[in-house]
């Protein structure tokens, strides 16, 4: 990732953005508290680059653990369907590449590592969902096994029915209606 840097003025902007959406979804994180999360943020410029284009795609990040084995919190996109900025993409650079016709605009591995994140993973994505329900008209890419991978295909999740379900597909596929979660731990 190349070293990117935010104005002040952006800066700034974004942690009143992020501090605002961390007190109205306290249910996300009870025993936290902003200051410490703060504390962490600022002046980690490669951090607020990342958050800064979480929040530029739709992804409003927040935090919603804390990794007692690392010693970080952990932020990840909490927008109620998948982000808007990172839909109809297919999973990684080899879809990508496989693709001959109608190839869609990028790949959510490649995205994600643009920006700086990684996407969620199952276990993860039954974290998030148990904090509240997300992808209900959406559905998401998550990082995919490579016993999966090897074979062509790749999972995605979505809150169906009343409760998460992980499906497959080709990894070369892509949606309107499909993007990514990622997470970043800090």
């Amino acid at each position: 990732m190349k070293n990117h840097t935010l104005a002040p003025e952006e800066e700034n902007e974004l942690l009143l953005v992020l501090q605002k959406r961390f007190g109205e979804n306290m249910h996300r994180h009870p025993e936290t508290e902003w200051t410490d999360v703060q504390e962490k943020l600022q002046g980690n410029q490669r951090v607020l680059w990342s958050l800064f284009q979480m929040e530029e795609t739709g992804g409003e990040p927040d935090v919603i653990g804390y990794d007692r084995e690392d010693q970080k919190y952990i932020i990840a996109d909490c927008s109620k369907e998948s982000p808007k900025g990172r839909r109809s993409l297919c999973y990684d650079p080899q879809a990508l590449k496989s693709r001959k016709k109608h190839k869609p605009k990028g790949s959510a591995i490649e995205m994600a590592r643009d920006m700086g994140i990684e996407l969620l993973d199952e276990e993860q994505y039954f974290q998030l969902q148990k904090l509240e329900k997300l992808d209900t008209k959406t559905s998401s890419w998550l990082r995919t096994p490579s016993d999966i991978r090897d074979l062509g295909g790749a999972i995605f999740g979505d809150w169906r029915f009343g409760r998460v379900f992980i499906y497959h597909n080709g990894a070369e596929s892509y949606y309107s209606s499909r993007g990514f979660r990622g997470f970043l731990k800090i």
